[in-house]
């Protein structure tokens, strides 16, 4: 006999009940009384945290987990903010990220760096800001694209613009020609094990982040974003399928003033959307097309006042609309937000073991993202 919908919808929702019952926290407090998302836990406390700056690797959650960076390589020290996309200067930021070898690449020093091209980073990095403060602006900004295993923590990327075709070094013994980015502040492309931490993004030619192209395994955490458009964009196209092994975790991030769209708009794969705050928005929240998983966990919801704008949600395309899976589980609902559901069968993300962590409640969202973008980390002293 045939299961029927709503039998399905219920057995989902006692899944995830179950699901979040496993007694991980995924938040506490600090000796001075903050209160801290589990990834700030498993760092920020440490006044050490500047001799054992490699310790962050293991901080990750959700799908981003195995992201290990540089953690196996030698500290590299950013010296020189000058830029030369083909061969780029010792000292440079580019002639760290290019090399073959994993480096923990750190900062001497406050810095705004403007580069010439797109920066395109190799496997096995971490681009570690604490300590200084260290802005990408006005100019091409990062691109990651066909390699795995990048940190990339504690920046400022703003006014990203898109770069003209030409010669751009990817590796010491490789330059190759390229056709122009698009303006996006990261550009995660073919690429797996990436995790972006407590970074600001702002004012991009075209995305803040986008992931495409086949990219999975990723974590988007503690970032605090503002004055955009189009602010975050999961999948290439509608009609590029390899996008349905996509797997992103967008958590503790702060969606800030002045955005509109995008927060994310998935395409085809599964994103697990939990414990953020969107401080309101111009069209929507969260959107897709082709069919995309959405499991929005624990978030904190405040409608703008434009009364034609509180719907959290926004499915770009017609169709089978109702049988795409996009669920609301515990989230907060402020100034009139909604979120219209859809969908039946499990909406679990399935984590590992290692990757699991439970949502905090939606109330304690805005105080564990209150922190949210590049921290001010004083050697010596606790984050």
């Amino acid at each position: 006999m045939a299961t029927s919908p709503s039998l399905l919808f219920l057995s989902c929702f006692i899944l995830h009940l179950a699901f979040a019952s496993t007694p991980i926290n995924a938040y506490s407090y600090s000796t001075k009384s903050v209160v801290l998302n589990n990834i700030d836990t498993c760092w920020r406390t440490n006044s050490n945290w500047a001799s054992n700056r490699k310790a962050l690797a293991d901080c990750a959650i959700g799908f981003g987990k195995d992201s290990i960076g540089g953690k196996y390589g030698a500290i590299y020290k950013v010296t020189d903010p000058s830029d030369d996309p083909i061969n780029p200067k010792p000292g440079t930021l580019r002639y760290a990220v290019i090399q073959t070898q994993p480096l923990w690449i750190i900062f001497a020093k406050d810095m705004v760096i403007r580069l010439k091209n797109e920066l395109i980073m190799n496997s096995y990095k971490t681009i570690d800001g604490r300590g200084a403060k260290v802005e990408i602006a006005n100019g091409p900004c990062i691109t990651i694209q066909s390699v795995s295993h990048v940190i990339i923590h504690g920046i400022t990327i703003h006014d990203c613009d898109p770069s003209k075709p030409g010669l751009v070094r990817s590796s010491p013994s490789h330059v190759g020609h390229r056709l122009g980015s698009d303006g996006d502040g990261i550009s995660i492309f073919s690429s797996s094990n990436i995790w972006i931490d407590h970074c600001f993004l702002a004012r991009c030619a075209d995305g803040l982040i986008d992931v495409i192209h086949a990219s999975t395994a990723i974590t988007i955490s503690n970032n605090y974003f503002t004055h955009h458009d189009k602010v975050m964009l999961l999948g290439h196209s509608d009609e590029y399928i390899a996008d349905k092994i996509m797997k992103v975790t967008i958590v503790f991030n702060r969606f800030a003033s002045g955005l509109i769209e995008r927060m994310p708009r998935v395409r085809f794969g599964y994103a697990h959307v939990v414990n953020n705050k969107y401080d309101g928005w111009k069209m929507y929240a969260i959107g897709g097309s082709s069919n995309p998983t959405i499991l929005s966990e624990g978030n904190y919801y405040v409608a703008p006042n434009n009364s034609a704008s509180k719907q959290v949600t926004k499915r770009e395309k017609k169709g089978k609309l109702k049988s795409w899976k996009w669920r609301s589980s515990n989230d907060a609902f402020l100034n009139g937000a909604y979120f219209v559901p859809s969908g039946y069968g499990s909406c679990d993300p399935n984590y590992s073991h290692a990757q699991f962590f439970t949502a905090a409640p939606a109330s304690l969202v805005p105080a564990i993202t209150f922190n949210a973008g590049p921290l001010t980390c004083v050697v010596g002293k606790a984050c």
